[in-house]
């Protein structure tokens, strides 16, 4: 069924025209309400009911979707039409930018993968008496509580909840499955008359719990630990922290769908050949410590990953995508909004890209509050701003945005963006890539009103196949001149510069080579090398034996790029016996002049013509020689029935 668009100038605060945006987007619109949420609710209401219906404002979306639920329908869905677009002080037309959004809003949303966790409320709080215990009250007749008590005091009376007292030496897990172990564990003895006694420390003791309150004030269990999930931490100091945290772990109880936030591949992963470390860009980048090595690849722990994306942003080689949307979903959205401005009448669209949270709220309040968004910002909210890397960037300019500007918020992982925009910025002929870390929205405004972005391409691309296809394919199209661009010492392009006076052609880097970069040649000694394979790992340079390989970060935009290039070749040699090729000339000669006369096996020269045949000659040489060391000697008489009967007769 053809979704219907609702419309509100909410007031008449804002101009819509219906007409305008059912010919740019295709999509049939009501007519022109003025107070959707409050005097018209019943066209809302009928709207709602026929189950097709978008409703063009996100404020008052709580109100609709009861209404929906009385109705007993699904809820409708929502484009926020007033806010990104509609209420600006930029006098330049509009109706660009709302059919870009509308164009967004209507592609199919992939399906949320997940994975059920089961929390069956155990809760370990951790923190001195005076603050753990009271907060083991509140929770007791909700969670199953244990106290770890930190201070030295004796056990409380009550035996509502357990008590122990220790040293936790690790710590591992999510909620749901938290596993701890204990030093100097000490529990209370419930036995006796008298006040309640600890009984004596031992080491080694183990526990697991679901939830852990962390109410001691010092150094977090875990790295990113407003990541984890049930590890909640409060300032022991602050009641109203306290409060909030034990608020919340009364509600971790029952089964929550944790998102799988990343997709691996292992085979396509350079983290390591037979032990020698390659790429370690996500061990390095993960916040949480959700990936660790596993032989020769990375391993992701689905329920410690945060989702913050900047494992697939930095992955030379795709191991690693983001799966939330995947990442053909985001270019199909990027070259969504920007065809669909143009279509519209516009010319030149800026994007704006933006997280769900901060970056919401920032826009809207510049909207009800500033000079709102300029008409041609276009803003995208993605579910990672960590993971928009530079393919993402560069496939915005080459789909014809001009400039692309990412919104940061105060709870994102900036490690990955501060290498991916230099390199975005490395690749593209302009500067055109812009970081902001604000939060207030008026300085927002100040920033997309006074910045003069640079002209887009002339001729977009539609940016199709992998992360780095994208990055290649956008590159050429955002250089059109050609060339070889020079890039961080990061970047996962580049060529591998061999030194032949010192390559003896061992092709060690060959055997090791993850992505097929570097290759022989069967019938010559040769090295070779395809550029655009290459993801500067460094596994051919840590394994060289004469370290004869250097890695130069670079982009060469031409298609000798694609091709394979000889590094380093010799002259082949040929068996003096058969006369076929086999190894190199150099080698050959090399090996002969320090063993031949100079080792016990060469010492004769009959013996160290060896050398100098290929496999075959060699192994019928030696066997015809009168040393062979395969001879066997004379072979022994065959043994019969008679033979072990005679020997009977003689005992």
């Amino acid at each position: 069924m053809p979704k219907h668009l609702i419309l509100c100038n909410c007031s008449s605060t804002q101009t819509l025209a219906p007409d305008g945006l059912t010919k740019a987007s295709g999509l049939t619109c009501s007519r022109l309400h003025t107070a959707l949420c409050t005097e018209e609710i019943d066209a809302a209401s009928k709207a709602i009911a026929t189950g097709n219906a978008i409703i063009c404002c996100a404020q008052e979306r709580r109100i609709f979707e009861e209404l929906a639920t009385e109705l007993e329908v699904e809820s409708p869905a929502f484009i926020d039409l007033r806010d990104r677009a509609g209420w600006s002080d930029d006098p330049a037309p509009k109706l660009p930018k709302m059919a870009a959004l509308l164009a967004d809003a209507s592609l199919p949303t992939p399906p949320e993968k997940t994975l059920d966790v089961i929390s069956e409320g155990l809760c370990l709080i951790i923190g001195a008496a005076d603050v753990a215990l009271p907060a083991a009250e509140k929770l007791a007749p909700i969670l199953g509580v244990t106290v770890l008590l930190t201070d030295d005091t004796p056990p409380p009376e009550t035996r509502d909840f357990d008590t122990i007292r220790g040293r936790i030496t690790q710590a591992r897990g999510t909620l749901g499955q938290f596993d701890l172990r204990l030093d100097a564990l000490q529990q209370v003895d419930p036995g006796g008359r008298g006040p309640l006694r600890w009984t004596a420390p031992r080491d080694g003791g183990q526990t697991q719990c679901d939830i852990i309150l962390d109410l001691t004030g010092g150094t977090a269990m875990f790295p990113a630990p407003q990541k984890r999930d049930g590890y909640l931490r409060a300032d022991p100091g602050s009641l109203s922290a306290v409060s909030d945290a034990v608020f919340e772990a009364a509600q971790m109880i029952g089964t929550f769908e944790k998102p799988l936030y990343v997709a691996l591949e292992p085979l396509l992963c350079a983290h390591s050949r037979a032990r020698q470390t390659g790429c370690s860009k996500c061990l390095d980048i993960c916040p949480t410590g959700a990936i660790t090595p596993d032989g020769d690849h990375v391993s992701i722990d689905p329920m410690v990953c945060a989702g913050c994306g900047a494992c697939s942003a930095r992955c030379p080689s795709g191991a690693i995508t983001y799966d939330t949307p995947p990442p053909d979903m985001t270019f199909r959205r990027i070259q969504t909004l920007a065809s669909a401005y143009r279509r519209a009448g516009g010319i030149a669209p800026r994007l704006l890209v933006h997280d769900a949270g901060h970056g919401t709220e920032m826009i809207r309040l510049a909207a009800r509050h500033g000079r709102g968004l300029p008409a041609d910002v276009i803003p995208m909210e993605a579910p990672a701003l960590a993971g928009f890397g530079h393919a993402e960037i560069l496939a915005a300019l080459a789909s014809g945005f001009a400039d692309v500007t990412i919104l940061l918020a105060p709870t994102t992982e900036r490690d990955a963006l501060d290498q991916e925009v230099p390199l975005a910025q490395a690749m593209t002929a302009a500067a055109s890539v812009h970081l902001l870390d604000l939060t207030d929205p008026d300085a927002l405004c100040d920033a997309l009103y006074g910045a003069t972005p640079p002209a887009p391409i002339a001729t977009p691309v539609l940016p199709m196949g992998s992360r780095r296809q994208v990055a290649r394919l956008a590159a050429k199209s955002l250089n059109p001149s050609g060339g070889m661009l020079s890039l961080p010492a990061t970047a996962p392009y580049g060529a591998v510069l061999v030194n032949t006076d010192t390559c003896t052609l061992c092709l060690s880097c060959v055997s090791l080579c993850p992505s097929g970069a570097l290759l022989d040649n069967p019938d010559l000694p040769q090295l070779r090398f395809q550029e655009d394979a290459c993801l500067q790992c460094g596994i051919c340079a840590t394994i060289c034996p004469e370290k004869a390989i250097t890695l130069e970060p670079r982009m060469t935009l031409d298609d000798s790029a694609l091709t394979q290039v000889v590094l380093n070749e010799e002259e082949p040699f040929a068996c003096i016996e058969c006369g076929t090729l086999f190894g190199s000339k150099a080698t050959i000669d090399r090996i002969t002049e320090k063993l031949a006369g100079k080792h016990a096996m060469f010492a004769t020269s009959e013996a160290a013509r060896m050398i100098q045949m290929c496999e075959g000659c060699r192994i019928n040489a030696q066997f015809g020689s009168t040393d062979n060391p395969l001879a066997m000697g004379e072979r022994p008489r065959m043994r019969t029935t008679d033979d072990y009967l005679g020997k009977r007769k003689d005992h």
